[in-house]
């Protein structure tokens, strides 16, 4: 059974591919032409040229597969044209899942994200059924990826047999850009996080991530989501566990909300004038302003998620990053 992986080259998807080929699965991989192709060196994979908006090279790609993983997306939390992000998350979403339905794909495992789900902001957690609109996204990419799980469901309703994992906050290894939660951990390591903001995520070890993507495909229903979390942490906890795990202190000034707030406008401001990436995302402060709380039970109870303590995932990703010189 040949699989299909789009975003095989980055954090989630590569670990979605480690997986599928522990599992003695073929697969082959959406790769362009710039891609870093590191995360994949020395794997048994096919790797297919192409792009998530080359529809004909994806219905060529796709034949003779018999499984979509869709786990490409442009995640960034602060782009100078939006646009580029509709286009990929949006767009691209549609054109791999129109290439699904001509080529008959027999399941299909797309990769949304909690950002897209409702959250109380008082710190009960959300879980799949919370209500949410689009008013309630912040930034282009919750918004682009709330759109473009909203086309994956279109599909569903035209028979495409799609099952939506909504990943909370993974951690580990093989996060090169990094994302921006490897990216506290990397500064964390550097000792360039002197203080911290009152919020919280949860985590996920990115193996347990990627294996809940394959649980999904064998235990989904199609059109069900299943968030695919684990803990529930303050900022502050996660720093603690950092603190244990490597004997940095950690940072013991909580910043008022409010300042950070208007310095992270400002730097964005002068962002959009240089091009170049503000040092204080403000998607991400305005979401730093609710606890990112959820509850996975269902993809516990449903498809057998499995739930290790996160702090040994935040000591694979310490490693990681120190081994390969990001600290």
């Amino acid at each position: 059974m040949k699989t299909f992986v789009t975003g095989a080259t980055g954090f989630i998807g590569a670990s979605i591919v480690r997986e599928l080929l522990r599992d003695g699965r073929e697969v082959r991989a959406l790769v362009r032409s710039n891609s870093n192709l590191s995360n994949l060196k020395g794997l048994d994979v096919e790797l297919w040229k192409g792009d998530l908006l080359d529809t004909a090279g994806l219905r060529s790609g796709l034949k003779g597969c018999d499984v979509l993983y869709h786990a490409a997306a442009d995640y960034r939390l602060w782009t100078r044209n939006p646009e580029e992000m509709y286009l990929t998350n949006v767009g691209g979403t549609t054109a791999v899942l129109d290439a699904a339905i001509e080529n008959n794909i027999s399941r299909v495992v797309y990769t949304s994200s909690v950002g897209t789900l409702g959250n109380p902001g008082d710190g009960t957690p959300g879980n799949e059924d919370t209500k949410v609109s689009l008013a309630d996204m912040v930034g282009p990419y919750k918004k682009s990826k709330f759109l473009a799980e909203r086309e994956a469901e279109k599909f569903v309703a035209r028979g495409l047999p799609l099952v939506i994992v909504n990943p909370s906050t993974p951690v580990g290894p093989w996060d090169i850009k990094p994302t921006p939660t490897g990216k506290i951990i990397v500064d964390f390591l550097k000792r360039k996080m002197p203080a911290y903001l009152d919020t919280g995520l949860n985590l996920i070890d990115v193996q347990e991530c990627a294996r809940g993507h394959i649980l999904a495909e064998h235990k989904g229903s199609p059109g069900r989501k299943y968030i695919l979390g684990n803990a529930n942490l303050s900022l502050r906890d996660i720093f603690m566990m950092l603190q244990e795990i490597t004997g940095i202190p950690a940072p013991k000034v909580r910043l008022p909300y409010t300042p950070v707030l208007v310095a992270a406008w400002l730097n964005e401001g002068i962002s959009r004038f240089t091009g170049c990436e503000p040092l204080i995302p403000l998607a991400g402060v305005r979401m730093a302003a609710h606890h990112m709380y959820f509850d996975s039970g269902r993809a516990v109870q449903e498809l057998g998620l499995l739930q290790t303590p996160v702090k040994e995932a935040l000591e694979r990703a310490v490693e990681w990053f120190r081994t390969n010189g990001y600290a």
